[in-house]
């Protein structure tokens, strides 16, 4: 098998890392409600979704989250995807675990994702959301648009946590 250098220094520095930092503490009963991708890492599971993403946060009976993910589609149409997300760890923990698998999946570790809440502002208007692997980064807001000083404020504290903000696609609203 034969590397390029850049592949051996890209692997080497995604290595050398520091981890990824999380909040302090999480209210997910501030956090429920729908929250607006302003932007993105380009992913997998969402190459169908060209603009208005949101997701709608809910508590279940169980005390686990609903997630209600949504976005347009190129002709127009809304595409929904239903999963459930929980907590690790104690009660006001930012890391969560979600799956859009079936329910009967549920018990394999695999389906479920990483979601840490790695920025939040006090008055839970504005979320940054990744995994430890900076694999994943969503900016989410409680409205649909957000002021371009607050989006730079955010890109300067991507960057001090080491992510790469030039992979951010910002998400189209339509008006």
């Amino acid at each position: 098998m034969v590397f390029s250098l850049s592949t051996i220094q890209a692997k080497a520095q995604s290595t050398d890392l520091p981890p990824v930092q999380t909040i302090t503490s999480l209210d997910v009963s501030r956090y429920l409600g729908t929250w607006y991708e302003i932007a993105k890492f380009p992913n997998w599971f969402q190459r169908k979704c060209i603009s208005d993403t949101k997701a709608v946060y809910s508590t279940k009976p169980d005390g686990n989250l609903q997630v209600l993910n949504s976005c347009r589609l190129s002709n127009g149409d809304i595409s929904t995807a239903e999963g459930e997300a929980r907590q690790i760890g104690a009660k006001d923990s930012p890391k969560l675990e979600v799956r859009f698998a079936p329910v009967w999946l549920s018990f394999l570790p695999m389906v479920w994702g990483d979601y840490w809440v790695i920025d939040l502002d006090s008055q839970y208007q504005l979320a940054v959301v990744s995994d430890p692997r900076r694999e994943y980064l969503w900016i989410l807001s409680r409205t649909p648009q957000i002021d371009l000083s607050v989006y730079e404020q955010l890109l300067q504290k991507l960057k001090q946590q080491q992510f790469d903000v030039l992979k951010l696609e910002l998400t189209p609203q339509k008006p």
